[in-house]
């Protein structure tokens, strides 16, 4: 069993205390990754700010946690890991998972507000170029404040940022989109002209190339957020990935998966990516561990295909992938922002030549005429 010493009595998870210069936060065993539930909570969590250092340490906080392991032999054990994340409800339970699997004695979170953090009023179409939920997490990284940065891979661009490498990917969640509302069961019973809210504009297109009549509106915020605006602003209904329900305990609001078929996931989307130095040898050593060789497969072949057409989570670009047998397929579609054109392809191949494939399928896509919508988006 491992604890930490903490500048406030450790109490336990159902009840706070205040002392000057920290603050506790509650914690108790529901909050933890499946990975280590069950195993009793030592120690209060205490949240502190960040020393005034980098560009970005003003938008830094941290948080201390610790906990015993469950019993079991670990091939890789960190004396103590610094985690820099998101502070969303979805981005801690990603953090947290990433934690459980890797088995530190001690877990620091380093919170960092991004740029699509702070600016919640504009279209994440209109805030400009890549990054926009990542690069502050990559820079705490790069100044030395976390050990390693967990994102939703979805989020990150595929041109690599210099100093961090992508180190691992765990195994995947659900990639599908879900649709919530508090008034139809289903896609197909949504009356014509209903309005729906995304803030995707991968998903708008898709829904607009399904559904013309759509009044289509666009919608920012956490999840939690998103789900309270539903009923605020009378909408029929919201578009989500299943995933973020799912592991933020809310699937019970999903009415329906939209079909894979029309509605073709972000490149990425349910997948985590775990970054670090890559000087930082230990670290990737430890990091490597937690990876799903199947699970980074897909992701490779579909960032590859992402990476040859020039795309981002800002341009109308899908796919889908699975593994099977050795054999790795890869569907990728590209839309106008009006969803009215569009244009799709499938490749298969081997699937330990990940990103072979996925660069074929772009000029497959390329070839059909995609360049022509990139273009448009551009």
């Amino acid at each position: 069993m491992w604890t930490e010493e903490l500048p406030v009595e450790a109490t336990s998870a159902d009840r706070t205390t205040e002392a000057t210069g920290t603050a506790e936060v509650e914690i108790s065993v529901a909050e933890m990754p499946a990975v280590v539930t069950g195993v009793a909570v030592t120690s209060a969590a205490v949240e502190t700010s960040a020393a005034a250092t980098g560009n970005h340490a003003n938008n830094a906080k941290k948080e201390r946690r610790a906990w015993c392991p469950p019993f079991s032999f670990y091939p890789f054990l960190m004396a103590s890991l610094r985690i820099a994340t998101r502070s969303s409800p979805l981005a801690l339970w990603q953090a947290r998972h990433v934690a459980g699997l890797m088995h530190p004695k001690l877990v620091e979170f380093i919170h960092v507000d991004t740029h699509g953090d702070r600016d919640q009023a504009s279209a994440l179409s209109t805030m400009g170029g890549f990054g926009v939920f990542t690069k502050a997490i990559q820079q705490a990284l790069l100044d030395g404040e976390a050990d390693i940065a967990v994102h939703s891979l979805k989020d990150l661009p595929t041109i690599p940022t210099p100093g961090v490498v992508l180190a691992a990917v765990p195994e995947r969640g659900p990639t599908g989109d879900a649709l919530v509302s508090q008034k139809w069961e289903r896609f197909d019973r949504l009356p014509r002209g209903a309005t729906v809210g995304t803030s995707s504009l991968r998903r708008r297109a898709m829904l607009a190339n399904r559904r013309p009549d759509l009044k289509l509106v666009d919608l920012r915020g956490n999840v939690e957020t998103r789900l309270r605006k539903l009923d605020e602003q009378n909408l029929d209904a919201i578009v989500l990935a299943e995933a973020g329900l799912v592991r933020l305990g809310l699937d019970h609001e999903i009415r329906e998966i939209l079909d894979p078929v029309w509605m073709l996931p972000a490149v990425g989307q349910g997948a985590i990516g775990i970054e670090c130095r890559e000087d930082d040898r230990a670290t990737l050593a430890a990091v490597e561990l937690i990876s799903d060789y199947s699970t980074l497969q897909r992701v490779t072949a579909e960032r590859a295909m992402l990476a040859t057409l020039g795309g981002g989570c800002l341009v109308p670009i899908g796919a889908t992938s699975s593994c099977l047998d050795g054999v790795l397929t890869l569907r990728g579609i590209v839309l106008s922002p009006d969803g009215i054109r569009k244009v799709s392809a499938t490749h298969r191949g081997p699937a330990d030549a990940p990103l072979a494939l996925g660069q074929e399928l772009a000029a497959m896509l390329l070839a059909e005429g995609a360049g022509d919508l990139l273009e448009i988006d551009s």
